[in-house]
C-alpha cells in the first residue's frame, strides 16, 4: 500500500457491547457501525466503522465469552503498517515484548497481536491492496478531518524507552516537544512529514499503559454532552489546546477511553 511502514493504518474498538457502542459512538462522532455477517469474519461479530464522507474510520469486535477469559476488555488499539510481519513479532518478543496473537493471514493482510516491551498492545498489519487498486492507501488517520482519528498518544510506562521502541520500529521521530512543568516532556511524534501524535511519561500506575486516539469532531462543546447523554463518562476537559483546538478525554459505556478533538463550539 502507498502509507510509509509504521503508519497507523487501521484502528479498532473491542467492545463488550458492540449494539451499544454502535449507538453511542453515532451520537458522539457520527459513525455508522455496519451489521456484518458473523459467517463472513469467521464466526466474530466484526463490524465496519463507516464515516459520513462513505470511507471507513476502523472496525468494531464484539469480545466473547473466551477472549474475555484471556484477559481482553473493551478498549481500542491501532495497527501499525510493518513490511513483514513474522519477523517484526520475533524481534519484539526477543526485546522482551510479548506475542499475544500470533500472525495470521486474512484476505486485507497479515496481522499479529503483540504487547511492547512496556507491555502496550498494538496490531502489526503487512496489508494487501484491493487487486483493482495496488497504490491504495489508508486514510482512517487525519491531522484536520471530523470522523477520523486526529492524534495518537500513549501515556508510557517509560517514556525513553517506548520512544527508541517506536523509533526503531517505526520510523518515528522526536524532534520536538513541549515542556508540562511537573509531568515531563510531551514528545511530537514525527513520521514522513506529518505529526501523528505524542509520547508522554504515565503519571500513575492506574494510568492504562494504552495508546489514546483523538476523534475529530465538529464541536467538543455538542460531543461533551453527547457523551454525557449517552452513557459516558468525561474524565478530563474540554481545555484548550495549542493551536486552538480543544479536547475531551472520556470513557464509553462499555469502558473503552478515547479522546476528542476539534473546535469548542456551541
Amino acid at each position: 500500500m502507498g502509507n510509509p511502514v509504521g503508519s497507523f493504518i487501521w484502528y479498532e474498538l473491542l467492545t463488550s457491547d458492540i449494539d451499544g457502542a454502535a449507538a453511542f459512538y453515532k451520537a458522539v462522532v457520527g459513525w455508522t457501525i455496519t451489521p456484518h455477517s458473523a459467517s463472513e469474519s469467521g464466526g466474530m461479530d466484526y463490524r465496519m466503522i463507516q464515516r459520513d464522507d462513505g470511507g471507513m474510520a476502523g472496525g468494531a469486535m464484539q469480545i466473547t465469552r473466551d477472549m474475555q477469559m484471556g484477559g481482553a476488555r473493551p478498549c481500542w488499539l491501532p495497527y501499525l503498517n510493518v513490511d513483514d510481519v513474522d519477523a517484526e513479532v520475533h524481534a519484539i518478543v526477543a526485546e522482551g515484548g510479548r506475542e499475544q496473537l500470533p500472525a495470521f493471514d486474512m484476505p486485507v493482510g497479515r496481522i499479529a497481536m503483540v504487547a511492547d516491551p512496556q507491555g502496550v498492545p498494538i496490531y502489526l498489519m503487512k496489508p494487501v491492496p484491493p487487486a483493482d487498486n495496488p497504490d491504495a492507501t489508508s486514510d482512517v488517520f487525519s491531522v484536520t478531518e471530523n470522523q477520523h482519528v486526529r492524534w495518537n498518544e500513549l501515556a508510557s510506562p517509560d517514556q525513553a524507552a517506548s520512544m527508541a521502541f517506536y523509533g526503531k520500529h517505526f520510523g518515528f521521530t522526536f524532534n520536538d516537544k513541549m515542556s508540562m512543568g511537573e509531568m515531563g516532556d510531551y514528545c511530537f511524534i514525527g513520521h514522513h512529514g506529518q505529526t501523528l501524535g505524542a509520547i508522554m511519561q504515565r503519571q500513575s500506575d492506574q494510568q492504562p499503559a494504552m495508546w489514546l486516539f483523538y476523534f475529530g469532531v465538529p464541536s467538543i462543546t455538542a460531543a461533551k454532552s453527547a457523551i454525557e447523554n449517552n452513557g459516558g463518562k468525561v474524565l478530563m476537559g474540554p481545555h484548550e489546546v495549542p493551536g486552538g483546538d480543544w479536547i475531551v478525554v472520556a470513557m464509553d459505556p462499555q469502558g473503552a477511553g478515547f479522546g476528542l478533538v476539534g473546535p469548542k463550539g456551541d
